[in-house]
């Protein structure tokens, strides 16, 4: 059997790595889209249809993700094993004392609830998938200890205590969860190289390795510099005591 990539995300420079290197690891993608339009441009920035159905849904929506899951259920989507998340809001560098109410509540809205629906939806539903190896994956940015752009960075704090949370909670089940931790500019591959930054086409093998190597689990994933993508840095997330 097919191994499938539920991608929370999917047509963002992120999602399209993943999608990239879901593929190229041998698995299909069932991709999240807002509408057709989006559908179109994740097909054409991975340059092919092939192995990837797509579905739409408001990821940004508290049971967005859930009714994907309860259409998987129902047999009306193919079976996933794997998901990854990796929402994301506006790159904007607002400063801290002048962010509006609507630019502070529509950054959390898509960059850090909608990776937690994601992660409430398909969690149980990975669970019960016993004696599979599953993984959740979600990527997260160094925003969140940079803090040169207010908005994004405060959601990222908010990721990092989520990935703590999930890596304990799943640290012993058949759920493999890790946190994708990226220090630098990744876009799709025609605007990375009109930009000069990383491509997503090469990001995808950091996706690769985690998907392959069964020992990677609630850990932290580096990516510190291209030489990453290939040569993962893991380092478990710790068990910190409590008080």
């Amino acid at each position: 059997m097919t191994e499938t990539v539920l991608v929370v995300g999917a047509t963002g420079n992120i999602g399209v790595a993943t999608v990239i290197g879901a593929l190229r690891s041998g698995r299909h993608v069932i991709a999240i889209v807002r509408n057709q339009s989006s559908a179109d441009k994740l097909f054409k920035h991975v340059g092919s249809k092939e192995g990837i159905k797509t579905v739409e849904a408001d990821v940004a929506a508290p049971d967005g993700v859930q009714r994907v899951v309860s259409k998987v259920q129902k047999g009306e989507l193919p079976a996933f094993q794997h998901v990854y998340t990796c929402v994301g809001g506006p790159y904007s560098d607002t400063p801290l004392q002048e962010i509006s109410d609507e630019e502070l509540r529509l950054n959390f809205s898509l960059s850090f609830e909608a990776n937690f629906f994601a992660y409430r939806a398909t969690i149980p539903y990975l669970l019960s998938q016993k004696g599979t190896d599953t993984t959740f994956t979600m990527c997260t940015g160094s925003q969140g200890d940079a803090g040169q752009r207010p908005p994004p960075a405060m959601t990222q704090g908010a990721l990092f205590s989520m990935a703590n949370c999930a890596a304990l909670a799943n640290r012993d089940n058949n759920v493999r969860f890790n946190e994708c931790y990226l220090t630098f500019r990744v876009e799709v591959d025609e605007d990375a190289e009109q930009h000069g930054v990383s491509k997503s086409s090469d990001f995808a093998a950091v996706y690769e390795g985690i998907l392959s190597q069964k020992n990677i689990r609630s850990s932290r994933v580096s990516v510190f510099s291209p030489e990453d993508f290939t040569n993962l840095r893991v380092k478990s997330i710790p068990q910190v005591p409590t008080a």
